[in-house]
């Protein structure tokens, strides 16, 4: 296993994590342990950090993952974010976003009660909470690093200038941003800031919630639990036309007798040796395949030959719904 230092931080994690969201896809016994048995299977192959959230599930997820790393306590490294009101009231898992520093410290105390742990090694505030000033927020994560609860201080989608507002009274450790070869918005300016300050990228989705791995194709009808049946790229007419990524990818996997996926996962690598991707899963073999990203090295001239073919395509549709797009508040 390869490991990577979060920025300047003291935090090192293996350079790829495991994004565990869609872990708790099912209430169903059988179907948990066999999400326990691949978190534990990720840490027997060298996984060392697994990323939750308080809103996913709402709360199970950070049940799960705690019940999975308990007998690794001290190995691993576990983030997780606050920064939404749970609805306990059935319907949506969340009625809006808050970011008020007496509800972060509640939600940390309760999220350190369902992993089992003593101290969170990496909190993010899941999104930017406009009715809440960024510096009121790194102020309370501060606090609960005094009082041993929290190691780092994280974001998630935020822009450059409430990172750099939030690092002004709190070091930020990590921003979680979606970055992949078709969502690379965070190049126009974060990655630029973050690497001033001296703070690493987490990148989620980096598979494009699935599409990158060559296994959707305009025919694959989703589920109607599946929230990617809601996302505007992969709607099939959109699918049709960003297909062009997947051939691209395809193209250097046979020149590297590798898969798309472990192509995507390479080049994401590649590009900063401060970016962690955090690829989901709920498959032992699609662990393994993503695992073996880790020993595909990308010459310079190749780097730049995927980056360039990608810049002269066009991804069509947006990344989330309009409803979900609403929360990004950067």
């Amino acid at each position: 296993m390869d490991y990577r230092t979060l920025g300047k931080s003291a935090l090192r994690v293996s350079a790829l994590g495991l994004g565990c969201m869609g872990l708790t896809g099912s209430t169903d016994a059988g179907d948990r342990k066999a999400m326990i048995r691949l978190v534990r299977t990720a840490v027997e192959k060298g996984v060392t950090f697994f990323d939750t959230a308080e809103v996913y599930g709402p709360r199970i997820n950070e049940e799960l993952v705690g019940e999975a790393l308990e007998p690794f306590r001290g190995e691993v490294v576990i983030a997780t974010k606050f920064g939404f009101n749970i609805n306990a009231e059935g319907g949506p898992p969340w009625t809006g976003l808050n970011s008020r520093p007496e509800h972060i410290q509640e939600v940390a105390e309760a999220s350190l009660k369902r992993l089992r742990i003593e101290t969170i090694d990496l909190l993010y505030q899941h999104r930017v909470d406009p009715a809440v000033p960024i510096e009121e927020v790194a102020g309370a994560v501060s606090n609960l690093i005094r009082q041993g609860k929290v190691r780092h201080f994280g974001l998630s989608e935020a822009s450059s200038a409430n990172i750099r507002r939030a690092h002004a009274v709190q070091p930020v450790c990590a921003l979680q941003s979606e970055y992949s070869l078709w969502w690379r918005e965070p190049e126009q300016s974060v990655l630029a800031t973050i690497e001033e300050l001296g703070i690493g990228l987490v990148a989620y989705s980096p598979l494009g919630k699935g599409f990158l791995t060559g296994t959707i194709d305009e025919h694959t009808a989703f589920d109607s639990a599946d929230f990617r049946a809601t996302v505007p790229r992969l709607a099939p007419e959109a699918r049709a036309n960003n297909l062009a990524f997947v051939d691209l990818l395809k193209e250097h996997a046979r020149q590297k007798e590798a898969s798309p996926a472990q192509i995507a996962l390479a080049w994401l690598l590649a590009r900063k040796p401060w970016i962690v991707p955090i690829p989901g899963t709920r498959r032992p073999e699609r662990l393994e395949e993503n695992l073996g990203s880790l020993a595909i090295r990308l010459s310079a001239e190749e780097l730049s030959e995927i980056t360039l073919a990608a810049d002269r395509l066009t991804v069509q549709g947006d990344r989330y719904s309009e409803g979900s797009a609403r929360l990004i508040n950067r």
